[in-house]
């Protein structure tokens, strides 16, 4: 595909995201139905759509129209395209720039901070309230790409043998510092499912701040410990790690589904994991340690997933906030004296995070708190929260 005709492409489907389409479901349609597309074309499409959808009102304010061809046109004239090349009559090109067009991208006019920084309005009072003076920081951050992040599994390699594995294939790394047993993708990131290093399980790919979780826990060898919001596993699996192989971890989620691929990511990586179904959650089984990485809102993952920012809506967060305080009120009773609740979520907001650890403690007056932890794009990678709780002897 020639430039123009990816931009084409990414157009329509945003036309088809702003019309309510999911964006992952209507870039899975259109890979199948592209046979055209090589694997280098869908990326671009790919990158071009989630950059737009990533700054959406602000593209949108600076093209004059909420539109795919609004976006794009924006978005291509911030990064300094030459617009006159990929718009025009070329074949699959998107029609040529009008005059109208021209003066509105020339003549920018100034925008309200949710506009600015991207966010829906609902939420301005609430960022304000737990960003504060970072909230600008903080938030154009979240209009770029995310990084790509390892954590190296120390089951099985060191870190400088994973990184010569990894550059074996042409993927090249660097430490992050601060969080040991972190690598970050300098290049050729797309070659990482591939690659050796990956298939023999020395890595995994996980945010630098969802790897801060685990370290922070508390967790150690020989512990009895219930990752109970399991999902895909990513956690759980830094867990096994940090225990060494010693003791007994448990995987749990109330949608079973959502672990199917662990077993197969736990034997990749070497690690010992048995999976519990929400039948056979014994209430009278206390662990050492109970993680809980709540339902949230995602945002502090906007990077990753900017389709999110605009479908949540401020029920659905009010929702959330409920559903939180349920799960850990029943995860609480799974913890036996003198143990560790940990609560995480990849959230920025404050009602998700440290007023939940509040509530929980006045709530729950056989607990203390031990550690909290707000992370943010300004600390290395995606937002979140981690706050680890000690359940008092009776």
């Amino acid at each position: 595909m020639t430039p123009s005709a990816r931009l084409s492409a990414a157009i329509e489907l945003l036309d088809q995201i702003l019309t309510g389409d999911p964006a992952e479901r209507a870039l899975t349609r259109w890979a199948r139905g592209s046979r055209f597309a090589g694997s280098k074309d869908r990326a671009a499409v790919r990158d071009i759509v989630f950059d737009a959808l990533r700054r959406k009102r602000s593209l949108a304010h600076l093209a004059g129209e909420e539109s795919g061809r609004g976006l794009v046109l924006a978005q291509q004239y911030l990064f300094g395209a030459s617009l006159d090349e990929l718009f025009g009559d070329m074949r699959f090109a998107p029609a040529a720039i009008s005059e109208e067009e021209r003066e509105r991208l020339a003549r920018p006019t100034p925008a309200p901070d949710p506009v600015r920084y991207d966010y829906p309005d609902f939420l301005d009072d609430e960022l304000r309230r737990s960003l504060g003076d970072d909230l600008p920081e903080i938030l154009t951050a979240m209009q770029a790409r995310a990084p790509v992040d390892l954590r190296v599994n120390t089951l099985k390699t060191t870190l400088e043998e994973a990184q010569k594995y990894l550059a074996r294939d042409l993927i090249f790394t660097q430490e992050v510092a601060g969080i040991e047993g972190a690598l970050r993708i300098t290049e050729n990131p797309r070659k990482l499912n591939r690659s050796l290093a990956y298939r023999y399980g020395f890595v995994e790919l996980q945010d630098v701040s969802s790897q801060v979780v685990s370290k922070l826990s508390g967790v150690k060898p020989g512990m009895n410990v219930l990752d109970y919001c399991a999902g895909g596993g990513g956690k759980t699996l830094a867990l096994a790690a940090q225990m060494e192989g010693q003791g007994a971890l448990f995987a749990h989620d109330a949608n079973p589904l959502r672990m199917k691929d662990l077993p197969e990511r736990a034997q990749r990586a070497g690690a010992d994991i048995q999976i519990l179904s929400p039948d056979h959650l014994d209430a009278t089984k206390k662990f050492d340690l109970v993680l809980v990485d709540a339902p949230c809102s995602g945002s502090g993952a906007w990077r990753r997933n900017p389709d999110g920012k605009w479908r949540i809506g401020e029920k659905k967060v009010a929702e959330l906030v409920g559903l939180q305080r349920k799960i850990l009120a029943d995860a609480q009773a799974l913890v036996g004296d003198g143990g560790l609740l940990v609560y995480a979520t990849c959230s920025l907001f404050n009602c998700e995070n440290s007023e939940q650890t509040a509530y929980f403690l006045n709530q729950f007056s056989n607990w203390k708190s031990v550690t909290e932890r707000r992370l943010s794009p300004l600390t290395g990678g995606d937002g979140f929260y981690i706050s680890v709780l000690e359940k008092l002897d009776a």
